[in-house]
């Protein structure tokens, strides 16, 4: 029997990536890191970590400062690939703080950091005191501290 030919499209399909979500909201900043490790060592090559101020409901009881877990799951792994997943970098911490943040993270990963950006929610950005605007005003502060 004879193997038919694919049918070729042009286009180069990629290899799948397998990810581990880190939800700071429900585990401290030592399991946080734990987790990492162990994801790395059964063979996912990312992992997203949450950015939040509180937990999403009372029972996950955590919300480390995002920003020295990574610093610590950068020294326990080699490959893992590691982003926010996500942040806003416009009510609660200042895009340039937002951005200084990221490139030393980027720097102690060794280049396997990514930014993950959004316009945020009421329930993490709140706790500064400013009100909470519409979809669209919070789209343009995003495409600012992007700029």
């Amino acid at each position: 029997m004879r193997k038919r030919a694919r049918p070729r499209t042009g286009r180069r399909t990629a290899p799948v990536r397998l990810g581990y979500k880190l939800s700071s909201e429900e585990q401290g900043p030592r399991e946080l890191i734990r987790l990492a490790r162990m994801a790395e060592e059964h063979g996912f090559s990312f992992a997203l970590i949450s950015n939040h101020f509180h937990p999403l409901t009372d029972r996950q009881g955590q919300s480390p400062f995002v920003w020295s877990v990574i610093g610590g799951i950068a020294q326990a792994t080699r490959r893992l690939a590691l982003g926010t997943a996500v942040t806003c970098p416009t009510v609660r911490i200042h895009p340039a703080l937002v951005a200084q943040a990221a490139a030393t993270c980027a720097l102690l990963m060794g280049g396997r950091f990514f930014l993950g950006l959004g316009t945020g929610e009421n329930l993490n950005e709140h706790i500064v005191g400013q009100g909470w605007p519409e979809t669209e005003v919070r789209q343009e502060w995003l495409l600012e501290a992007c700029r």
